[in-house]
């Protein structure tokens, strides 16, 4: 009976991982509707809000162009990642802290699959958008958390600037 339960627990498990595989993810676009949950960066951005596209390369050098972006508080920004390299790419929206716990668990569960309206997927030569508020000044990072591109400098930061009073 335990071996049945073992069993089963395990394919629980695996199936978990295997749903949230990045390869079946060609980009950041869901049949879902985007939830909003307010982060410390800001919140999913209403694509009809956007008044400014940025777009952001990744290649295989693992790097971003560009690495540094700035915004301004209250601002909706369409960040669209181009892919120009020959794997999978991803832009992530965070704080290091959180890049850096999620990086870790990337590297130790590479399969794993996971979307969220601050990240995006790119498969070799596409692209896919991020639609996000900026609605908190302050500091942030975007990297890419595929195991091994994070850990080879492929991060970037980015500039909130207070609002204009």
């Amino acid at each position: 009976m335990k071996t049945i339960k073992f069993i089963a627990a395990c394919a629980i498990c695996t199936g978990a991982f295997t749903a949230f595989g990045h390869e079946n993810m060609p980009h950041h676009a869901t049949a879902a509707p985007v939830v909003k949950e307010q982060k410390d960066w800001g919140i999913a951005g209403d694509a009809k809000a956007v008044r400014r596209t940025i777009t952001v390369r990744m290649g295989d050098d693992m790097r971003f162009s560009p690495s540094h972006i700035e915004v301004r508080e209250g601002d909706t920004v369409r960040l669209r990642a181009t892919n120009r390299g020959q794997v999978l790419h991803e832009i992530v929206i965070g704080t290091q802290a959180e890049l850096e716990q999620h990086a870790e668990l990337m590297r130790k569960h590479p399969g794993m699959e996971h979307d969220a309206p601050y990240m995006a997927h790119v498969a070799a030569g596409k692209a896919g958008d991020i639609v996000w508020h900026f609605n908190r000044a302050g500091n942030f990072d975007f990297a890419c958390l595929i195991p091994g591109h994070y850990q080879a400098g492929m991060t970037g930061t980015i500039t909130v600037l207070p609002r204009n009073k």
